[in-house]
């Protein structure tokens, strides 16, 4: 049965040493400069705005950017209590980021042209930036599956399938397109190297 394709960009799950997603987040904001929407489950990047409020900025990551961290939730805007929360464009906003270096992300794979498959875990991948919901809130960043390789500054390690009942399993050639995988951030701005390079 194929995947459903439902992109929702990167959400943390659990630490490298097995624990679960605890919720953790720091607090960032996004200068009012920025132009780009963002939305949850976006990967983000610190920006050379500095910081405001006594917070650190941070943008939406292009393709091949280090990053930072993934979005988890806004302050709350009371404008727009009833409305999905996002930032909208070039507005000042508080984000929480959960930016652990040792967390891992599910995230879903475009499956556009060739799709990854069991034996790419262990490669690195790009991930490819679409605009989010703003009926959902949701992200549209989804992992390039066309990316896999071993070249040390790609952004995200691949270390597996998630483990749902809803996500086919690719163990033969060609893949699966709208699989969902788990990642690590490989090229992190916390992190004390550029990344390392896949297997």
């Amino acid at each position: 049965m194929a995947n459903t394709n439902k992109v929702n960009g990167f959400r943390p799950v659990r630490y490298l040493n097995g624990a679960k997603y605890n919720g953790q987040f720091r607090k960032y904001i996004i200068p009012a400069s920025d132009g780009t929407a963002l939305f949850v489950g976006d990967l983000v990047k610190l920006s050379t705005a500095g910081s405001d409020e006594g917070y650190t900025a941070v943008v939406q990551a292009a393709a091949g950017d280090a990053c930072i961290g993934a979005v988890v939730g806004f302050e709350v805007d009371p404008a727009n209590l009833n409305t999905p929360q996002y930032r909208t464009a070039s507005t000042k906003r508080v984000v929480y980021v959960a930016d652990d270096p040792a967390l891992v992300f599910e995230a879903q794979e475009d499956g556009d042209t060739d799709p990854l498959e069991t034996a790419d875990i262990g490669l690195n991948v790009n991930f490819v930036v679409a605009a989010g919901s703003t009926t959902t809130g949701a992200s549209g960043m989804q992992i390039d599956s066309t990316s896999h390789a071993t070249t040390a500054t790609l952004p995200l390690r691949l270390l597996g399938l998630a483990q749902r009942p809803d996500n086919e399993n690719v163990l033969s050639a060609g893949g699966q397109a709208y699989t969902r995988w788990e990642v690590k951030i490989n090229n992190h701005q916390l992190g004390s190297s550029t990344g390392v390079a896949g297997v």
